[in-house]
């Protein structure tokens, strides 16, 4: 559902989320349920899963305004944040803990080098890096991220190097405090990503973090069990829903088709994610009340006007 809120001046609607644009100034972020996995929109929405999401985005950006500035003003309901808007940086850095996801399916394929990062010969899936490694992509609007190296970015002029050296050690930061929380609640922070931009020429953390969405997260209690007798990781994202496309023969690759997803296999995916909020947060998830389109456009009007 589209909406229309007073003095908005855009309105692009991302894989997940739609965003108004107000006066050019601020950004009404709406997380719809819809999921997306190998940058592709699955057919069904998933309930819920829009709170779950902006729920943990905006309680985590609460929480690591020390480290750097973001976007965020206020959530005036469980599925909206408002915030201003940035000048973004047209890439996204990828922190990894650990050789997992597609960091792992290129290292299967033989890659001993991703994003200009050099790995060692004889890791395993799962396993931890001696330090955790930014592995960058180009952000794109349509399709596919691409991988890329910090070298490339700097000499396409997609990001200055001063401004990119700042970004690899805020995420680094960012990637430490993620790792402690999420050690807090006997899980492991595998990997995550970022989005960056600048407000008033500072830099800006921007979009979601830390959420199943943007990050991995393994059960930490059986990790070196699992790991030193080649068992799956039990997992907190939505790793689950790429494994279940993959078994189906889906990738994201051309030619291929979105395999049907069942009613049963959708309750699943939202019981999941709302698992996922509970472990995650350490809080109880409460189930929003829908409200109407005049409802809901009205009371994010009033939370715009107190701006």
């Amino acid at each position: 559902m589209e909406f229309l809120f007073k003095n908005q001046t855009n309105f692009y609607q991302g894989k997940v989320r739609d965003v108004y644009t107000i006066a050019d100034k601020y950004l009404v972020m709406v997380a719809s349920d819809r999921i997306s996995a190998f940058d592709v929109v699955l057919p069904k929405t998933i309930p819920y899963k829009g709170q779950v999401l902006n729920e943990l985005a905006y309680n985590f950006l609460s929480k690591t305004k020390h480290i750097v500035k973001n976007w965020s003003i206020v959530a005036p309901f469980p599925t909206v944040t408002v915030g201003y808007k940035c000048e973004p940086y047209k890439v996204e850095v990828v922190v990894r803990g650990y050789l997992a996801g597609h960091a792992w399916r290129e290292y299967q394929l033989g890659k001993r080098e991703i994003c200009g990062v050099k790995l060692p010969e004889g890791m395993i899936e799962n396993q931890k890096f001696e330090h955790p490694i930014i592995t960058p992509t180009t952000k794109a609007d349509f399709g596919h991220d691409q991988d890329i190296s910090k070298n490339n970015i700097i000499e396409q002029n997609i990001v200055s190097k001063i401004d990119l050296d700042h970004i690899y050690t805020t995420a680094l930061k960012l990637f430490e405090f993620g790792s402690e929380h999420a050690k807090k609640q006997g899980l492991i922070l595998v990997d995550t990503k970022y989005e960056f931009g600048k407000l008033n020429n500072e830099l800006c953390l921007m979009d979601e973090i830390h959420t199943p969405d943007s990050s991995r997260y393994f059960i930490a209690k059986n990790y070196d069990h699992n790991l030193k007798n080649n068992l799956p990781q039990e997992q907190l994202s939505k790793e689950f829903v790429r494994q279940w496309l993959i078994a189906n023969n889906f990738q994201g690759k051309e030619n291929q088709i979105v395999p049907a997803m069942t009613d049963a296999w959708v309750e699943t995916i939202s019981e999941k994610y709302i698992e996922l909020y509970e472990k995650i947060s350490g809080e109880k998830f409460v189930k929003s009340s829908p409200l109407s389109k005049d409802e809901f456009e009205n009371q994010i009007n009033s939370c715009l006007a107190s701006l």
